[in-house]
Protein backbone atom coordinates (compact mmCIF):
# COMPACT_ATOMS: atom_id res chain seq x y z
CA UNK A 1 0.00 0.00 0.00
CA UNK A 2 2.76 2.38 0.92
CA UNK A 3 4.63 1.52 -2.24
CA UNK A 4 1.57 2.33 -4.34
CA UNK A 5 1.20 5.75 -2.64
CA UNK A 6 4.88 6.55 -3.18
CA UNK A 7 4.59 5.52 -6.78
CA UNK A 8 1.51 7.73 -7.22
CA UNK A 9 3.31 10.69 -5.64
CA UNK A 10 6.30 10.12 -7.87
CA UNK A 11 4.11 9.93 -10.94
CA UNK A 12 2.41 13.20 -9.97
CA UNK A 13 5.78 14.88 -9.46
CA UNK A 14 6.95 13.55 -12.80
CA UNK A 15 3.87 14.98 -14.48
CA UNK A 16 4.37 18.34 -12.77
CA UNK A 17 8.03 18.43 -13.76
CA UNK A 18 7.10 17.46 -17.30
CA UNK A 19 4.52 20.23 -17.48
CA UNK A 20 6.29 22.98 -15.57
CA UNK A 21 9.93 21.89 -15.54
CA UNK A 22 10.99 24.07 -18.44
CA UNK A 23 8.83 26.92 -17.16
CA UNK A 24 10.49 26.62 -13.74
CA UNK A 25 13.96 26.64 -15.28
CA UNK A 26 13.00 29.59 -17.49
CA UNK A 27 11.53 31.46 -14.51
CA UNK A 28 14.70 30.94 -12.47
CA UNK A 29 16.84 32.16 -15.35
CA UNK A 30 14.61 35.20 -15.85
CA UNK A 31 14.72 35.96 -12.12
CA UNK A 32 18.52 35.72 -11.95
CA UNK A 33 19.01 37.84 -15.06
CA UNK A 34 16.41 40.39 -13.89
CA UNK A 35 17.99 40.81 -10.46
CA UNK A 36 21.44 41.19 -11.99
CA UNK A 37 20.19 43.62 -14.62
CA UNK A 38 18.36 45.73 -12.02
CA UNK A 39 21.55 46.16 -9.99
CA UNK A 40 23.57 46.88 -13.11
CA UNK A 41 21.15 49.55 -14.35
CA UNK A 42 20.99 51.14 -10.88
CA UNK A 43 24.78 51.46 -10.82
CA UNK A 44 24.85 52.85 -14.37
CA UNK A 45 22.15 55.39 -13.52
CA UNK A 46 24.01 56.51 -10.41
CA UNK A 47 27.28 56.76 -12.35
CA UNK A 48 25.77 58.78 -15.19
CA UNK A 49 23.91 61.19 -12.89
CA UNK A 50 26.97 61.65 -10.67
CA UNK A 51 28.89 63.07 -13.61
CA UNK A 52 26.73 66.20 -13.57
CA UNK A 53 27.47 68.70 -10.82
CA UNK A 54 23.95 70.12 -11.23
CA UNK A 55 22.24 66.94 -9.99
CA UNK A 56 21.97 66.55 -6.23
CA UNK A 57 23.21 63.34 -4.62
CA UNK A 58 19.80 62.81 -2.98
CA UNK A 59 18.08 62.79 -6.37
CA UNK A 60 20.76 60.49 -7.79
CA UNK A 61 20.19 57.88 -5.09
CA UNK A 62 16.42 58.08 -5.42
CA UNK A 63 16.35 57.74 -9.23
CA UNK A 64 18.80 54.81 -9.21
CA UNK A 65 16.64 53.04 -6.60
CA UNK A 66 13.50 53.65 -8.66
CA UNK A 67 15.18 52.17 -11.74
CA UNK A 68 16.20 49.07 -9.78
CA UNK A 69 12.77 48.44 -8.26
CA UNK A 70 10.97 49.08 -11.56
CA UNK A 71 13.08 46.39 -13.27
CA UNK A 72 12.47 43.99 -10.36
CA UNK A 73 8.69 44.51 -10.68
CA UNK A 74 8.80 43.75 -14.42
CA UNK A 75 10.97 40.70 -13.69
CA UNK A 76 8.45 39.31 -11.20
CA UNK A 77 5.64 39.85 -13.70
CA UNK A 78 7.66 37.98 -16.35
CA UNK A 79 8.32 35.11 -13.90
CA UNK A 80 4.61 34.80 -13.10
CA UNK A 81 3.85 34.80 -16.81
CA UNK A 82 6.02 31.69 -17.23
CA UNK A 83 3.59 29.83 -14.93
CA UNK A 84 0.50 30.88 -16.86
CA UNK A 85 -0.55 33.78 -14.63
CA UNK A 86 -2.55 36.38 -16.56
CA UNK A 87 -0.04 39.24 -16.34
CA UNK A 88 -2.33 41.64 -18.20
CA UNK A 89 -4.82 41.47 -15.34
CA UNK A 90 -2.00 41.79 -12.82
CA UNK A 91 -0.66 44.91 -14.54
CA UNK A 92 -4.18 46.37 -14.57
CA UNK A 93 -4.54 45.71 -10.82
CA UNK A 94 -1.14 47.28 -10.09
CA UNK A 95 -2.06 50.27 -12.23
CA UNK A 96 -5.39 50.73 -10.47
CA UNK A 97 -3.69 50.41 -7.10
CA UNK A 98 -1.10 53.01 -8.11
CA UNK A 99 -3.86 55.39 -9.25
CA UNK A 100 -5.71 55.00 -5.96
CA UNK A 101 -2.57 55.65 -3.95
CA UNK A 102 -1.75 58.64 -6.15
CA UNK A 103 -5.19 60.20 -5.60
CA UNK A 104 -4.91 59.66 -1.85
CA UNK A 105 -1.48 61.27 -1.73
CA UNK A 106 -1.93 64.20 -4.11
CA UNK A 107 -0.35 66.75 -1.79
CA UNK A 108 2.56 64.48 -0.93
CA UNK A 109 3.19 63.64 -4.58
CA UNK A 110 3.06 67.34 -5.47
CA UNK A 111 5.74 68.03 -2.85
CA UNK A 112 7.72 65.08 -4.17
CA UNK A 113 7.55 66.36 -7.77
CA UNK A 114 8.57 69.84 -6.58
CA UNK A 115 11.47 68.31 -4.63
CA UNK A 116 12.68 66.52 -7.75
CA UNK A 117 12.58 69.82 -9.68
CA UNK A 118 14.46 71.65 -6.90
CA UNK A 119 17.15 68.97 -6.75
CA UNK A 120 17.40 68.81 -10.54
CA UNK A 121 17.50 72.53 -11.40
CA UNK A 122 19.02 73.66 -8.07
CA UNK A 123 17.83 77.29 -7.82
CA UNK A 124 19.54 77.26 -4.42
CA UNK A 125 21.64 74.94 -2.30
CA UNK A 126 22.50 74.41 1.34
CA UNK A 127 24.06 77.50 2.89
CA UNK A 128 22.32 80.01 0.60
CA UNK A 129 20.15 82.78 2.06
CA UNK A 130 16.86 82.77 0.14
CA UNK A 131 13.31 84.04 0.20
CA UNK A 132 11.30 80.98 -0.86
CA UNK A 133 7.65 80.21 -0.33
CA UNK A 134 7.23 83.55 1.45
CA UNK A 135 9.84 82.61 4.07
CA UNK A 136 13.36 84.06 4.24
CA UNK A 137 16.21 82.13 5.78
CA UNK A 138 19.40 80.15 5.30
CA UNK A 139 18.91 76.79 3.59
CA UNK A 140 20.02 73.87 5.74
CA UNK A 141 18.60 70.74 4.09
CA UNK A 142 16.79 69.98 0.84
CA UNK A 143 14.89 66.69 0.75
CA UNK A 144 12.46 65.21 -1.76
CA UNK A 145 9.44 66.44 0.20
CA UNK A 146 10.49 69.55 2.15
CA UNK A 147 13.20 72.16 2.64
CA UNK A 148 14.53 73.28 6.02
CA UNK A 149 15.39 76.96 6.56
CA UNK A 150 16.94 78.78 9.51
CA UNK A 151 15.62 82.33 9.96
CA UNK A 152 17.94 85.18 11.05
CA UNK A 153 16.57 84.87 14.61
CA UNK A 154 17.59 81.16 14.58
CA UNK A 155 14.21 79.49 14.10
CA UNK A 156 14.13 76.26 12.07
CA UNK A 157 11.24 76.25 9.56
CA UNK A 158 10.29 73.26 7.40
CA UNK A 159 8.63 74.35 4.16
CA UNK A 160 6.84 71.89 1.81
CA UNK A 161 8.60 71.82 -1.56
CA UNK A 162 5.30 72.40 -3.38
CA UNK A 163 4.99 75.77 -1.65
CA UNK A 164 8.50 76.76 -2.74
CA UNK A 165 8.44 75.58 -6.37
CA UNK A 166 5.03 77.18 -7.00
CA UNK A 167 6.29 80.70 -6.17
CA UNK A 168 9.16 82.99 -7.12
CA UNK A 169 12.47 82.26 -5.40
CA UNK A 170 14.87 85.06 -4.42
CA UNK A 171 18.41 83.79 -3.87
CA UNK A 172 20.50 86.44 -2.12
CA UNK A 173 23.62 84.26 -2.08
CA UNK A 174 23.72 83.20 -5.73
CA UNK A 175 26.15 85.97 -6.74
CA UNK A 176 29.32 86.84 -4.88
CA UNK A 177 28.57 90.59 -4.95
CA UNK A 178 25.52 92.75 -4.27
CA UNK A 179 24.53 96.37 -4.83
CA UNK A 180 23.79 98.51 -1.78
CA UNK A 181 21.83 101.78 -1.85
CA UNK A 182 22.07 104.05 1.19
CA UNK A 183 19.66 106.96 1.15
CA UNK A 184 19.39 110.12 3.24
CA UNK A 185 17.36 113.34 3.00
CA UNK A 186 18.74 116.88 3.36
CA UNK A 187 16.94 120.21 3.70
CA UNK A 188 16.19 122.33 0.64
CA UNK A 189 18.50 125.05 1.96
CA UNK A 190 21.58 122.77 2.01
CA UNK A 191 24.14 122.43 -0.79
CA UNK A 192 23.28 119.26 -2.78
CA UNK A 193 26.73 118.92 -4.35
CA UNK A 194 28.40 119.20 -0.96
CA UNK A 195 26.11 116.54 0.53
CA UNK A 196 26.71 114.19 -2.41
CA UNK A 197 30.46 114.65 -2.04
CA UNK A 198 30.25 113.84 1.68
CA UNK A 199 28.25 110.64 1.03
CA UNK A 200 30.64 109.54 -1.69
CA UNK A 201 33.64 110.21 0.54
CA UNK A 202 32.12 108.11 3.34
CA UNK A 203 31.52 105.22 0.95
CA UNK A 204 34.98 105.29 -0.60
CA UNK A 205 36.60 105.33 2.84
CA UNK A 206 35.13 101.93 3.73
CA UNK A 207 37.39 99.04 2.73
CA UNK A 208 34.41 96.73 2.17
CA UNK A 209 33.17 98.86 -0.73
CA UNK A 210 34.42 97.52 -4.06
CA UNK A 211 36.37 99.78 -6.40
CA UNK A 212 34.50 98.40 -9.41
CA UNK A 213 31.75 99.23 -10.15
CA UNK A 214 32.63 102.73 -8.93
CA UNK A 215 30.74 104.48 -6.14
CA UNK A 216 27.86 106.58 -7.46
CA UNK A 217 26.01 109.33 -5.54
CA UNK A 218 22.94 111.03 -6.99
CA UNK A 219 19.75 112.97 -6.23
CA UNK A 220 16.92 110.48 -6.02
CA UNK A 221 13.81 112.53 -5.22
CA UNK A 222 12.50 116.02 -4.42
CA UNK A 223 10.22 115.07 -1.55
CA UNK A 224 7.76 117.15 0.47
CA UNK A 225 10.16 117.98 3.27
CA UNK A 226 13.58 117.01 1.97
CA UNK A 227 15.85 116.41 -1.01
CA UNK A 228 16.51 112.67 -0.96
CA UNK A 229 20.02 111.58 -1.92
CA UNK A 230 21.40 108.09 -2.53
CA UNK A 231 24.92 106.70 -2.55
CA UNK A 232 25.17 103.43 -4.50
CA UNK A 233 27.99 100.97 -3.85
CA UNK A 234 28.87 97.32 -4.54
CA UNK A 235 30.17 94.91 -1.94
CA UNK A 236 30.63 91.21 -1.22
CA UNK A 237 27.33 89.48 -0.47
CA UNK A 238 28.63 88.44 2.94
CA UNK A 239 29.31 92.12 3.87
CA UNK A 240 25.93 93.48 2.76
CA UNK A 241 24.07 93.91 6.04
CA UNK A 242 27.04 94.98 8.17
CA UNK A 243 28.05 97.55 5.55
CA UNK A 244 24.49 98.87 5.27
CA UNK A 245 24.19 99.46 9.01
CA UNK A 246 27.64 101.01 9.31
CA UNK A 247 27.13 103.34 6.36
CA UNK A 248 23.81 104.61 7.70
CA UNK A 249 25.60 105.61 10.87
CA UNK A 250 28.66 107.02 9.09
CA UNK A 251 26.58 109.20 6.71
CA UNK A 252 24.61 110.68 9.63
CA UNK A 253 27.81 111.48 11.54
CA UNK A 254 29.47 112.96 8.43
CA UNK A 255 26.45 115.21 7.79
CA UNK A 256 26.57 116.43 11.39
CA UNK A 257 30.26 117.32 11.04
CA UNK A 258 29.65 119.10 7.71
CA UNK A 259 26.69 121.08 9.08
CA UNK A 260 24.18 119.44 6.75
CA UNK A 261 20.68 119.16 8.17
CA UNK A 262 18.48 116.06 7.97
CA UNK A 263 15.03 117.73 8.21
CA UNK A 264 11.93 116.57 10.01
CA UNK A 265 8.65 116.39 8.07
CA UNK A 266 7.06 119.87 7.80
CA UNK A 267 3.51 120.99 7.05
CA UNK A 268 2.12 124.46 6.29
CA UNK A 269 -1.36 125.07 7.72
CA UNK A 270 -3.55 127.77 6.08
CA UNK A 271 -6.91 128.64 7.66
CA UNK A 272 -9.37 130.76 5.65
CA UNK A 273 -12.77 132.40 6.39
CA UNK A 274 -14.38 133.90 9.49
CA UNK A 275 -13.05 132.22 12.58
CA UNK A 276 -14.40 132.16 16.14
CA UNK A 277 -12.38 134.03 18.71
CA UNK A 278 -10.88 130.83 20.07
CA UNK A 279 -9.77 129.72 16.57
CA UNK A 280 -8.30 133.21 15.88
CA UNK A 281 -6.23 132.89 19.03
CA UNK A 282 -5.06 129.46 17.85
CA UNK A 283 -4.12 130.90 14.44
CA UNK A 284 -2.08 133.64 16.10
CA UNK A 285 -0.21 131.04 18.13
CA UNK A 286 0.48 128.97 14.99
CA UNK A 287 1.84 132.08 13.25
Amino acid sequence: MAEEQLKEIWNNLAEILALYGMSLVGAIIILIIGLWFSGFMAKMTRRLMSRSSKIDATLTGFVSSMVRYAIIVFTIIAVLGKFGVQTASLVAVVGALGLAVGLALQGTLANFAAGVMLLLFRPFKAGHYVDAGGIAGTVRTITLFSTELDTPDNIRITVPNGQIWGQSIRNFSHHNTRRLDVGCGISYSDDIDKALAVMKQVAEADSRVLKEPAVNAFTDQLADSSVNLVVRVWCASSDYWALKWDMNKAVKQAFDEAGIDIPFPQRTLIIKGNLPAEASTTQEKLS
